[in-house]
């Protein structure tokens, strides 16, 4: 039986990698400072704990282990990441998480590891045009990120590639591309959004705030799909980066007249000033197809009707 961990598992993402991989037979350890805040961790075993501390990953990373899966972070939503007051956090924290697992994995002499990047890593200036970013894998240097999250998402890409390369880990990193579903923070600041917007649509009857104009351009990729591309790139010889998210880009405008159409609203847009990002960001899919022979298959409006509904149940 191949044994693997979860790093992050109190998470959405890695909540819902828990559950996948349980499925295909694994025995599964997931770790986090919290437990999952909408369900039960389906792990054989879940560990709390700081995996700012060394101690702590060498602990729940024994030589026992196949495969580590690294999703723990420092994240949230533009209010949180765009705010400005959380960047020292967010440098120190995934930083070191990210130093202590390369090291610890080598010294366990972990199999393979899977480490969780994202699109925030590419550079602001092309995705200034909301119409036409560009995400191409290739584009990421030279580095000009919009955030300290994405700084240090590629930060701690070079420690896993440098580490692939110096002291032989076998590492596959992904890019996620806003990545959402049920489970997922919905409220308090950090949810990102599809979530914020269908909570907003669900809790009003004539009108609701957008951060700007509308017009900035993104894509989403459905929970399911994103497990999907993950074990495709685990299961692969191929070693990454590699986007992971859906080409299917929409202004946040057009997400809003999505969610309202699930309950046939008609709400105006207060268009105000907040936290935005980049104009324009959309998946370069070019790379994971010719590499994985990989596409995300469901339409965006699928996966929000579900989300949408799951958070109609929470509020």
């Amino acid at each position: 039986m191949k044994k693997v961990l979860v790093l992050g598992a109190g998470g959405f993402i890695g909540g819902h990698l828990v559950t996948h991989l349980k499925s295909l037979g694994y025995w599964v350890r997931g770790v986090d400072q919290k437990r999952h805040e909408y369900k039960k961790n389906d792990a054989d075993e879940f560990i709390i704990a700081d995996l700012r501390e060394y101690s702590s990953v060498n602990l729940v990373i024994d030589d026992t282990i196949d495969e580590v899966y690294q999703l723990a972070a420092d994240m949230g939503g533009a209010e949180f990441v765009f705010s400005g007051n959380n960047d020292a956090d967010i440098m120190h924290n995934s930083a070191i998480i990210n130093l202590h697992v390369c090291d610890v994995c080598v010294k366990k002499k972990i199999k393979k590891v899977f480490y969780s990047s994202s699109a925030c890593i590419y550079p602001e200036h092309n995705q200034m045009d909301s119409n036409n970013p560009n995400c191409e894998e290739s584009t990421a240097y030279p580095a000009n990120p919009d955030s300290d999250y994405g700084w240090e998402k590629l930060l701690s890409e070079r420690v896993y590639l440098a580490y692939k390369r110096n002291k032989n880990l076998d590492v596959k990193i992904a890019r996620f591309h806003n990545i959402f579903g049920p489970l997922g923070t919905w409220n308090g600041g950090r949810e990102k959004a599809p979530a914020a917007i269908c909570r907003k649509v669900i809790e009003s009857n004539d009108k609701i705030d957008i951060f700007g104009d509308g017009c900035q351009t993104r894509s989403f990729l459905y929970i399911d799909e994103c497990i999907e591309g993950i074990m495709k790139l685990m299961n692969s010889d191929f070693s990454g980066p590699v986007n992971i998210g859906s080409d299917e880009m929409v202004t946040i405008n057009k997400l809003v007249e999505i969610a309202c159409s699930f309950e046939n609203k008609k709400l105006e847009i207060n268009h105000i000033e907040g936290p935005l990002g980049v104009n324009g960001r959309n998946s370069d899919n070019n790379l994971i197809f010719k590499e994985l022979n990989w596409k995300p298959s469901k339409p965006l409006k699928d996966g929000l009707h579900k989300t949408y509904n799951w958070i109609k149940e929470q509020v």
